[in-house]
């Protein structure tokens, strides 16, 4: 059996509760993590220790919140009051648990879906976004990620072109799958609004939305909009359903075809704002 499971957020008594509720067995089932596995929850560390416990069961994409902590670990990030990542840091397996998380895939393309943490820009196809996905995931993985963590932060680019390249490339595609939610008529990223999908000013659109999107008819999952909620289209799931704000842990059981949700019910971790 295959599940997809959104954001976690360090929610781990959720994340226990539900691979109990549907029965998870490493040596049977696989599980896709779409991204966001830590901070603001209470139990980072122990989501994080789980995870890998899971071996190669899990496939865990990077969101923003994973970044930051590989940013805050590497010092070119404070940590924000709000976040819950101390206990990582501190831990006698830090260095360990660090490399694991860098070493994560940031899109996947399993079971037809094409799984990411907060979208995928218009201009950009499945292959495209795949080989963007990869292209920072070798900088992540490779010996100098320490100094692509320094140039990985920035709003520029914020529309893609063809012939981009270099850090820009890699900003704007991080920016893309880790952090977009609305675009504008011409692809052009906007960082400012994170209400729900019916509330964006004129002229922007959920990046879903966009007019002329490349992957229109492509089933894409994916996680990091809480305010938007549980979204159940024939090409489309978005499955952040804000379990760190008191919301719910969502997973979706994807093979043979199926579309089955179960959830389970979250405690409030933190309160919005």
């Amino acid at each position: 059996m295959i599940y997809l499971v959104g954001d976690l957020q360090g929610c781990c008594d959720a994340l226990d509760h539900l691979l109990a509720k549907i029965g998870f067995s490493p040596s049977r089932d696989r599980l896709y993590a779409l991204g966001d596995l830590v901070n603001r929850g209470p139990r980072s560390l122990d989501v994080l220790r789980r995870l890998v416990a899971l071996g190669n069961s899990a496939t865990c994409l990077l969101g923003n919140h994973d970044l930051h902590l590989l940013a805050v670990a590497r010092g070119v990030r404070r940590p924000h009051r709000s976040d819950t990542l101390t206990p990582i840091l501190e831990s006698a397996d830090r260095d360990t648990l660090i490399d694991w998380v860098r070493s994560r895939p940031l899109a996947v393309h399993a079971e037809g879906w094409l799984m990411v943490h907060a979208g995928v820009a218009p201009q950009w196809d499945r292959a495209l976004t795949l080989q963007l996905a990869a292209e920072v995931e070798a900088e992540l993985g490779g010996p100098r990620w320490a100094d692509f963590l320094q140039v990985m932060y920035g709003n520029e680019p914020s529309r893609w072109k063809a012939g981009l390249d270099g850090v820009d490339r890699w900003r704007f595609a991080i920016n893309v799958l880790t952090r977009v939610r609305f675009v504008d008529a011409r692809g052009t990223l906007d960082f400012k609004v994170k209400e729900a999908a019916d509330k964006a000013p004129d002229g922007l659109y959920p990046w879903f939305e966009a007019p002329d999107r490349q992957t229109h008819g492509q089933p894409i999952a994916f996680g990091h909009w809480s305010t938007l909620g549980l979204l159940n289209r024939p090409d489309l799931l978005a499955i952040d359903t804000g379990c760190v704000w008191g919301g719910a842990l969502t997973a979706v059981r994807i093979d043979g075809g199926r579309r089955e949700m179960i959830q389970v019910d979250c405690e409030t971790a933190q309160q919005p704002g």
